[in-house]
Parts: structure tokens; C-alpha cells; sequence
């Protein structure tokens, strides 16, 4: 797999909130090292990294700005700002990572980036919505499947989904309609630093 030299990665609400038994019951729990190694090997090679924070509007949520579970988790504060290739922080308080400030697209395409590497959480929520729009405004976008997470979900008619039950339809969902192609950490490791 080639991993274009300034490809971006775009490291969704990785947030402390999202630790709140609030949630429910996560699968993957390996999200936060994966999420942990491709940051540290975009930061390596100097590719640009972007920092999404969802500043929730809804009242009592765990990711409302003002509040701990606002800030992103340890392993990524520690992280930010270290590498020497660009960085940008977006917030937003909406699913996608394109309806936020300042301006996804617009920072992205003055880049000149084309490809976007996808990873945070929640891996059937703003993950693919984030995809989703990708995919519709022209980018090449992965998907690391194993570096996000989700929860378990109640939906409409008393439907119940797990997590796993979620991320299967996601992948399959985003890679069918190509919106996306879904990939490995590994993947995209190899393929990072095949220079």
C-alpha cells in the first residue's frame, strides 16, 4: 500500500469523555496503541497530523467544552504539537471533521494533500461520516479499521447493534461503496515508511 509522502492524519475525538461508562460497553481495545503508532510515525516522517475535538452543544454530554472529558486522552495531549510537519487543530460540534473550524478542506487542499488516513473514535459515527465526506470531496481515504472504536447501540423497533456488529457494517458499508478503503494499522505503517 503507498502512502502518499504528505498524507494527512486525521485523528478524530479521541477524547477522555468517551472513557465515561456513559457509553456503554467498546470493543477494540487496542484503538489507543494503534492510534498512538501512526501518530508517532506521521510525527516521524514529518507528514501533517490533524487533532479533531467534538465540542458537544447537548446539554449533560461528557465531551460538552468546559469539561474534563472535553480534553483528548493523555497519549494524545502528550503527543501534540511534537512533530516537525504541520498540524492543525480542528473543532467541531457536529459528526463530520469537514463541518468544522478552521476549515478541513480548505487547509487540506492548500496543502495540496490527497490522501487522508482515518483513526479516533467512534469508528460508525464521526469516523465515517469524516470518511463519508472524504470519499464525496474527492480524497483518497483509509480507513484503519483497528485504530478506532465504538460502543454498543440501541436503534429504532427495539434493534440492538454491538460494537462489532457496528465496525463490520462500517467497513463494509465505506469499503463496498467506496467510499473508502478499509485498512490494517499495519497497513498503513508499512506503507509509511516504504519511502
Amino acid at each position: 500500500m503507498e502512502i502518499n509522502e504528505n498524507a494527512a492524519l486525521v485523528v478524530v475525538d479521541v477524547q477522555k469523555g468517551f472513557e465515561q461508562e456513559f457509553w456503554g460497553r467498546r470493543n477494540n481495545p487496542e484503538a489507543e496503541a494503534n492510534i498512538a503508532a501512526l501518530i508517532d510515525a506521521w510525527q516521524g516522517t514529518g507528514r501533517p497530523v490533524v487533532f479533531v475535538r467534538h465540542d458537544s452543544s447537548q446539554a449533560g454530554s461528557p465531551l460538552a467544552p468546559g469539561t474534563e472529558g472535553n480534553g483528548f486522552k493523555e497519549f494524545v495531549e502528550e503527543r501534540r504539537g511534537k512533530g516537525p510537519g504541520p498540524e492543525l487543530l480542528v473543532t467541531k460540534s457536529v459528526n463530520s471533521a469537514f463541518y468544522g473550524e478552521p476549515d478541513l478542506d480548505a487547509w487540506l487542499k492548500g496543502a495540496g494533500v490527497r490522501q487522508i488516513v482515518v483513526v479516533g473514535i467512534q469508528t460508525n459515527m464521526c469516523n465515517e461520516t469524516t470518511a463519508r465526506m472524504g470519499g464525496n470531496l474527492g480524497y483518497d481515504v483509509l480507513f484503519a479499521l483497528d485504530a478506532m472504536h465504538t460502543f454498543d447501540l440501541a436503534g429504532p423497533f427495539g434493534w440492538t447493534q454491538t460494537a462489532e456488529e457496528l465496525t463490520r457494517a462500517t467497513a463494509v458499508s465505506l469499503h463496498g461503496g467506496r467510499f473508502a478503503r478499509v485498512v490494517t494499522t499495519e497497513d498503513v505503517l508499512k506503507g509509511a515508511s516504504a519511502e
